[in-house]
């Protein structure tokens, strides 16, 4: 596991190949999860590599750019808004994380993802660990790849649909969001599972 802004410890198996897998747009109200799987080559590191919420939006894109480039092995995956409302958000998070792995170029010996859920990918052994992209380098990878690409998508989607702000809140549920959704009605990219507006007292 490559630790943030340290170096590996003595006993570790550098002969392993290892993805980071993190998911970015679990709460949002519209559009699809994003989840992204990482492979970085041994000892990487990089003074701004850290979980995707807390650094800029600049540094972000800056290190997007910097680890599709450099990484041994990089991938995302994508769940739209229809899979999700037919097979939940949790479900369909992990789904992202499979599919991204699916598409690596490097087949990983082992992964380790953010949060506390995951399912079995194929034969490869897995470990989770809470706030892990604030922990080691190739889950702070995946949540940035996740993230901006994430925001890109909904960015050039707000063109489209242009009633509910998506190129500032890339569809998390702020004030304007749901003021939009209230006036407008919701797009064919919002999640009808979800609790759209405040007042709403049923769901899909």
């Amino acid at each position: 596991m490559t630790k943030l802004h340290s170096p590996l410890p003595d006993c570790f198996d550098t002969t392993i190949i290892e993805a980071g897998c993190d998911e970015a747009g679990r709460g949002c109200l519209a559009g699809p999860v994003f989840a992204a799987a990482v492979i970085l080559p041994h000892g990487f590191t990089h003074k701004w590599l850290n979980d995707s919420k807390q650094i800029s939006e600049s540094r972000r894109n800056e290190l997007r750019r910097i680890i599709e480039s450099e990484a041994v092995a990089w991938a995302v995956g994508i769940v739209d808004n229809t899979e999700i409302d037919r097979i939940n958000i949790l479900n369909a998070s992990i789904l992202a994380m499979h599919r991204a792995l699916d598409a690596l170029n490097t087949p990983p010996q082992a992964i380790i993802v953010d949060g506390n859920r995951f399912k079995p990918y194929k034969d490869i052994p897995y470990t989770t660990f809470v706030k892990g992209d604030g922990r080691f380098g190739n889950i702070a990878a995946a949540s940035i790849l996740a993230k901006t690409h994430r925001d890109e998508y909904m960015v050039n989607a707000h063109a489209q649909y242009p009633h509910y702000g998506w190129d500032v809140n890339k569809g998390y549920p702020t004030r304007a969001h749901r003021t939009g959704i209230e006036i407008h009605g919701p797009s064919p990219l919002h999640r009808m599972s979800f609790r759209l507006i405040d007042t709403q007292l049923t769901l899909f």
